[in-house]
């Protein structure tokens, strides 16, 4: 087994390969990350986004409830508990940081960074030694897996249905002008990138060991999301191409 060293940047959401991620980073250690991100070749400027399942991605205070009576903790680790290992999901995306653009205010300088979700990976350790955490990773291969053609159709037409229903739910009118992607990968990492689901969730699905295994939970979960927004007044929207900026 082969594996890389990359910065680790945790977050409260699951990227998936293909998706875009805008960060607005002001937090020092991950103001380190693009500092020394910046200083390498702009082919070469990967980090490695892993979910959180337990912990707090901006660290102002110790992991748990804010205690403003307590100093602010610091340090690559802070706000990860003593093993920050136990705080992530095992599988996470490498990104490739397209841009980082550095803008300054009167008290410091933080980053702008527009990065796109590449290979998923296996978190096998984390270094705590540096200005900021990095992970030992085991990139993952991306298999097809059996019926994958076939779940992929039965996939678009639950989208979307699932898309009306969300639309009606927020009172919204549908843009018929977006198409799907063919590809059934790509279609499986949009589809869980678009769905409105909790970070577990989302997680299950980045876990899946295929395509057509991701496709599968897919049609399960649209179906049973569709026949919920026939019955709720709203649910918020989602954008299709974009995960919410972070505020790192």
């Amino acid at each position: 087994m082969t594996s890389v060293r990359l910065p680790l940047f945790p977050l409260n959401s699951v990227l998936f390969p293909g998706l875009v991620l805008p960060l607005n980073v002001f937090e020092a250690r991950y103001r380190a990350m693009m500092r020394d991100l910046s200083a390498v070749p702009e082919d070469d400027r990967r980090f490695a986004v892993i979910a959180i399942r337990d912990g707090r991605e901006v660290a102002a205070t110790a992991q748990g409830m804010p205690d403003a009576t307590l100093p602010a903790a610091e340090g690559p680790a802070a706000g990860f508990g003593d093993e920050p290992m136990r705080a992530f999901h095992a599988v996470g995306c490498i990104a490739d940081a397209a841009t980082i653009r550095e803008k300054s205010s009167d008290d410091d300088t933080g980053y702008e960074v527009l990065a796109t979700g590449t290979t998923r990976f296996r978190l096998l350790s984390v270094d705590t030694s540096g200005p900021y955490l990095t992970g030992e990773l085991e990139e993952l291969e991306d298999g097809e897996g059996e019926g994958a053609g076939a779940l992929a159709s039965g996939v678009v037409r639950a989208f979307r249905t699932y898309q009306k229903r969300l639309a009606w739910a927020n009172e919204r009118t549908l843009s018929s002008g977006q198409d799907l992607p063919a590809d059934p990968s790509v279609l499986s990492y949009l589809v869980a990138a678009a769905a409105v689901l909790d970070v577990p969730a989302k997680q299950r699905l980045l876990e899946a060991p295929d395509t057509a295994s991701r496709l599968g939970q897919e049609l399960k979960l649209l179906r049973q999301e569709s026949a919920l927004l026939g019955k709720l007044p709203s649910l918020p929207a989602v954008d299709l191409t974009r995960q919410p900026t972070s505020p790192n």
